[in-house]
């Protein structure tokens, strides 16, 4: 279990706004008979999501726009890297990723992904293959 130390370290690392308390988001594995994903309400700490390179996020928005950022805990020469943002709609979906463990894992092997909003935003994390 991570403390609150942890997570803040985390937080600073990742160059996010707030102090985040991000909740696990089980990985569902897909397989060649079919998988009918399992949707979470987003939370309003974010999503730590254990990260192989094989996962991706099924985000679905009703009703609401939100945009959905993915951390970046490297350094390119000292300098951060700009955490990567992706913009949905009113009552639309997307799928983003995979998520190369080597730029977007944070120490713990996990993907921490945070909303600008959370109402009515639903969210799934996926592994395709292996």
């Amino acid at each position: 279990m991570r403390t609150a130390t942890t997570w803040l370290i985390s937080a600073v690392e990742t160059g996010l706004d707030r102090f985040y308390v991000p909740t696990v988001l089980a990985v569902q594995q897909s397989t060649r008979a079919g998988l009918t994903p399992v949707y979470t309400a987003a939370n309003v700490d974010g999503h730590n999501i254990p990260n192989t390179g094989s996962e991706v996020l099924h985000i679905k928005t009703v009703g609401t726009a939100c945009t959905v950022t993915i951390a970046i805990p490297s350094t390119v020469d000292g300098q951060s890297v700009t955490n990567k943002t992706v913009v949905l709609g009113t009552s639309s979906e997307r799928i983003i990723g995979p998520f190369p463990p080597n730029i977007y894992n944070q120490g713990d092997n996990t993907v921490l992904v945070t909303f600008s909003a959370v109402t009515a935003v639903t969210v799934a994390a996926l592994r395709c293959g292996g």
